[in-house]
């Protein structure tokens, strides 16, 4: 089984995965980066009392936010004391469980977690309660724009702030390749964590493959995907989804895989 998480976020999948019996090979195929400029992160978060809601789509995020906050010298529950009474202080909405917990670790209560771990879930629970409030968006360079888009059409003013970038790792293009090569080492499922994870996996095979080829040369190896969106840039690439969890978190993936690989014995 193939692993294509960021390398210090491999782990816990990979563990799980193993605990189950897999052989596992781990490859990054994404790589967290900083961002190219902090000058717009440093400024939303030094004005963070002046906003009503603060979203969080991943733990990268969480990570990126509050090291940066460290660096600052500044406190997300020391903003809400200084500027905010408890039931006016910023609000805090989380993509999904891991995200919360990552926020929670930190000593921050999250007030909203949608009921399916995906863009357009953030935007139904929170586009009810946003119109005309302030609300800061922090994420990767490159994402989805669901929830800025939809936010703004229920009213609320919204800035987006880049906390990091996903690249593609360069070191893994030969170690993929000669994995995928290789009919010992060749994995039986390989599993995608984001659309980031997909896009960065075509480019290391060679992204200027027709998508025939590209599936010819994945024959036998099953695309096990955390969400819909993943699965659905799997698609656009014209790449099958054989195993989909769902619930879309890293347990609920794991949970899918191990369902497969049962019913295929």
């Amino acid at each position: 089984m193939l692993v294509g998480r960021a390398r210090h976020q491999a782990g816990a999948l990979s563990a799980e995965l193993r605990k189950q019996g897999a052989s596992v090979i781990e490859i990054p195929f994404i790589e967290i980066r900083k961002p190219r400029s902090f000058k717009p992160l440093n400024s939303s978060l030094r004005n963070l009392h002046t906003y009503d809601w603060l979203i969080l789509t991943s733990v990268n995020g969480v990570e990126a936010m509050w090291e940066r906050m460290s660096r600052l010298g500044l406190s997300l529950d020391g903003n809400r004391e200084r500027h905010h009474s408890q039931r006016d202080r910023v609000r805090v909405a989380a993509i999904g469980p891991a995200t919360k917990n990552a926020i929670e670790q930190r000593g921050t209560r999250v007030d909203v977690v949608p009921r399916e771990y995906v863009a357009e879930s953030v935007v139904r629970s929170l586009k009810s309660k946003v119109k005309g409030k302030r609300v800061l968006l922090v994420r990767a360079k490159i994402a989805r724009d669901v929830i800025p888009q939809e936010l703004r059409r229920a009213g609320a003013q919204v800035d987006v702030v880049e906390a990091y970038e996903t690249v593609v790792p360069r070191t893994s293009r030969t170690r993929l390749q000669q994995v995928m090569n290789n009919p010992r080492r060749r994995p039986h499922i390989v599993t995608f964590t984001s659309s980031s994870t997909v896009k960065n996996f075509v480019e290391l095979l060679g992204a200027r493959q027709s998508s025939k080829s590209r599936a010819a040369q994945l024959h036998g190896i099953q695309a096990a995907s955390i969400g819909p969106v993943t699965s659905a840039t799997l698609r656009d690439f014209g790449l099958p989804v054989q195993i989909a969890a769902k619930e879309f978190t890293i347990p609920g993936l794991v949970s899918a895989i191990l369902s497969t690989v049962a019913r295929q014995r």
